[in-house]
């Protein structure tokens, strides 16, 4: 079996395995450094134009580096791309310029998401204040205060010369021994037992245990020769530069990045003249087979394929909203422009990782300048160390469900994304198109109940369901402001209530279910998760995916339905690409996606068992069906694998059928619950009831950055039953009190809401102390409960603590975190 951990190199030696960087644009350049500085110095860099500008997106991008970002993992590689190019320097010339950021507002709505944005910056470590209209026009005295509302300055961004960053990195990593070749096209890719062994050029072939694409917009054609899929679309960019403009140039500069969103632009200094970028365009997508590079013996500095003909009608409208923004302007014009080239993916976020269909060959895609130190950095400690010391799930090359992958899926889901790269973006907010693309069985029965559908992994899920509205009339709930009411409905409270105190149901389809298969299926489990397995048959098992490091990647339900076959319930493809990239080499164990084709409903709630026990064949007490159980039976006419697990904190069970008997097991159910008032549930409920029983979500409250026992899991973890992943790296912290937990947090006012993602600060201390990953509003105790990363201390139950809120505070209290039934008694009865 491979063992997780550092990459397999089929090479020992002290330099590291052979590595192919294939791109020495400033992604490839980064990574070379990175990768050299780690003592890995067999490393070859190839580009099919000329070193160091290279004909890619860095050859002409505008090299702005802005910190926040909605994400924690974007932010952080911002973030430390600020540190390394800060310090970085070619020919005695700094690479970066600590010029600030200001991003205004044209809108009432764009303010507060000004200060939204000031709350997400506070809780990542990033420095940042939102000003009014008169200190913007003295950050930019070009500007008519008249015209904004506010700004959001952040110190800490800057601009980086793209083209010479990486050059300056390409030094240091040729220092280290790293060798960079220039007008080398790569031709294909080898392979041997079913793993990559090196490229082919047109100029020889260069061996290799690790291939890294890194070649931006033409990454897909690089995936087409590895035969991997590379879901990203290149998409032309607008950038103008303007005549000279008096002011500039002088006293008082450099001047902060200028981000206008409201009306899709950005603005930087370049001496006299201002540049002036665009995503208020159509989307220009662009075919890779109509570009070429120019002749590999021309002289660098030429045409480049990257860079496309200048369409001034798609800049018009661009530029009369810079000109009302900076009156100056109007003397002026665009002199020069560019249709520029960068690349798009169908969620906006970078793909990062091994891929999965090709041991060894890397992705490191889909990365802008000001993310370029920080992703490769990443990728440099996956390589390694067997794990990225950020956590790098929403970048993930196998995030991507297969209909994601579709190019259809891909050109309009990316082309989107430049559309909305500066929209104001709710946390729940779902793409429109294409929908719907994944139901379950009952998918019409829902739409019967007026259900309000959110998407996640190309699946529609309930939300909440409008039938429900009139059971919350005379319910005591909180007002919500607009933010907090967006996708939210009353129905959801009644939907809560229903599952405490009566029976819900609930749509559990897009819950991915693998079926594990074959005489060595129990080591193989064992050996990668946390808790122990080796349990009779009909017993289920929560436990863990951890990364070499210790860092939670994931939680599992495993039931062991025979002594050779279990069916393990995850959360997402990454789950399912991590364990099949650890199979046994042996053939001892099968693993089977059986998601497509099944369909699961909970039901939950006190009245759960008189729902379901008139239905099934067999004893559904307590005593015959215990908690944590699992059964092959039958409901009616419909075969089921029924688990007594419940993520609501109330009795009952997951039902599990084929997808064609889907719909007769909904109606079954649905009939024997009207009597009992039954209703249809959704996320919104879910989301709710789960915060109240303390119960995490991985990969927003638990990452790879944090370790089981800091996030209150360490019950799942078994440390005495011999060897799984990760288990070295906890025994090295064993004894140690954890310097911080995952504690849960209720609003003093039982009124405050929050969304997550927002800094949480303690005592009187002025900078943020933790953050926010999950809230909700929770119906049973009548306040607003949060989970939020804190420091031991301030994490102790009593603590008071204040919690940003856009332009606000909100007090809150550390609370036990168990908040309804500690005791388990209600999933017990």
């Amino acid at each position: 079996m491979s063992v997780p951990g550092p990459h397999p190199s089929h090479d020992s030696t002290a330099a590291g395995p052979r590595v192919v960087i294939v791109g020495a644009g400033i992604v490839g350049c980064a990574l070379a450094d990175e990768l050299t500085a780690r003592g890995w110095t067999r490393v070859t860099v190839l580009d099919r134009g000329p070193l160091y500008t290279t004909g890619g997106s860095s050859s002409h991008a505008p090299g702005l580096v802005f910190q926040t970002n909605p994400s924690r993992t974007m932010t952080a590689f911002a973030a430390y791309t600020v540190r390394k190019y800060g310090g970085l320097s070619l020919d005695g010339r700094p690479c970066h310029r600590p010029v600030g950021g200001l991003e205004v507002a044209t809108t009432p709505e764009r303010l507060a998401e000004l200060h939204r944005r000031a709350g997400l910056a506070a809780a990542s470590g990033v420095r940042g204040e939102v000003v009014g209209p008169e200190e913007c026009a003295r950050l930019w005295p070009l500007l008519d205060p008249g015209a904004v509302l506010g700004g959001f300055h952040t110190p800490g961004d800057g601009l980086a010369d793209a083209v010479r960053a990486a050059e300056a990195q390409a030094r240091r990593a040729a220092a280290r021994g790293a060798v960079f070749r220039g007008r080398c096209a790569v031709t294909g890719l080898t392979r041997a037992g079913g793993r990559v062994t090196g490229v082919t050029t047109d100029r020889g072939e260069v061996p290799a245990e690790v291939v890294v694409s890194a070649a931006g917009f033409w990454g897909p054609e690089l995936g087409r020769l590895a035969g991997v899929s590379v879901p990203l679309l290149p998409l032309a960019h607008q950038y103008a530069t303007t005549t000279r403009l008096p002011g500039l140039g002088g006293a008082g500069g450099p001047r902060p990045i200028l981000r206008h969103q409201d009306a899709d632009l950005y603005v930087r200094e370049h001496g006299d003249r201002l540049g002036i970028g665009s995503y208020a365009h159509r989307p220009m997508p662009v075919d890779l087979a109509t570009l070429a590079y120019p002749d590999p013996d021309s002289e660098p500095g030429g045409a480049m394929p990257s860079v496309l003909p200048f369409t001034e009608d798609d800049f018009a409208p661009a530029w009369a909203d810079a000109v009302a923004l900076l009156p100056a302007l109007a003397g002026a014009k665009a002199e020069e422009g560019i249709n520029g080239i960068f690349s798009f993916t169908p969620d906006g976020l970078p793909l990062l990782g091994e891929a999965p269909e090709l041991p060894g060959f890397w992705l490191a895609e889909a990365v802008w300048v000001t993310h370029s130190a920080g992703a490769a950095r990443a990728v440099a400690e996956s390589l390694v160390d067997g794990r990225s010391s950020v956590d790098l799930h929403a970048c993930d090359p196998s995030r991507f469900e297969a209909a994601q992958r579709a190019p259809r899926y891909v050109a309009e889901r990316a082309a989107r994304n430049f559309v909305e790269v500066y929209d104001i973006a709710h946390p729940l907010q779902p793409i429109e198109r294409p929908r719907p693309l994944r139901v379950s069985p009952w998918h019409r029965r829902q739409e019967e109940l007026g259900a309000f559908f959110l998407e996640a992994g190309g699946w529609e899920r309930p939300h909440w369901f409008e039938a429900n509205a009139p059971l919350a009339e005379g319910l005591d709930l909180p007002e919500r402001d607009a933010w907090s009411a967006r996708y939210w409905s009353p129905a959801a409270a009644a939907e809560a209530r229903a599952t405490r105190t009566g029976v819900a149901l609930y749509d559990m389809t897009p819950l991915r279910r693998l079926e594990l298969t074959g005489p060595g299926a129990l080591d193989f489990l064992d050996r990668m998760t946390t808790n122990r397995l080796d349990r009779p048959p009909g017993t289920v098992t929560y436990t863990l995916l951890l990364d070499p490091g210790g860092g939670g990647r994931s939680d599992l339900t495993v039931a062991r339905l025979a002594g050779d076959r279990f069916q393990v319930g995850a959360n997402g493809p990454q789950d399912e690409a991590w364990l099949r990239a650890h199979l046994p080499a042996d053939g001892s164990v099968a693993l089977r996606d059986a998601t497509a084709g099944g369909c699961c409903v909970g039901v939950w709630g006190p009245l759960a068992r008189e729902l379901v026990a008139p239905l099934a064949d067999g004893d559904f007490s307590h005593q015959g069906f215990g908690y944590f159980k699992a059964r092959e039976t039958f409901l009616g006419e419909v075969p089921v694998t029924a688990l007594r697990v419940s993520y609501v904190g109330e009795l009952g069970w997951e039902l599990y059928t084929s997808a064609d008997l889907g719909l007769r097991l909904w109606d079954l159910l649905w009939e024997a619950g009207r009597p009992l008032g039954a209703v249809a549930a959704g996320r919104s409920a879910f989301t709710s009831l789960r915060l109240e029983k303390g119960y995490r979500a991985a990969g927003t409250d638990m990452t790879t950055e944090h370790d089981p026992f800091e996030a209150g899991l360490g019950f799942a973890v078994r440390m005495d039953k011999g060897d799984f992943v990760g288990r070295a790296a906890l025994l090295e912290r064993a004894g140690r009190e954890p310097a911080r937990r995952l504690a849960t947090l209720t609003a003093d006012d039982g009124a405050s809401l929050l969304m997550g993602g927002e800094p949480v600060y303690a005592g009187g201390a002025g900078e943020a102390v933790g953050y926010v990953t999950s809230a909700s509003y929770g119906y049973t105790i009548g306040a607003t409960v949060a989970y939020a990363w804190l420091p031991a201390g301030p994490a102790a139950p009593g603590t008071p603590v204040r919690v940003r809120y856009f332009d606000r505070e909100v007090a809150a209290t550390v609370a036990a975190d168990v908040l309804v039934d500690p005791e388990m008694a209600r999933l017990r009865r």
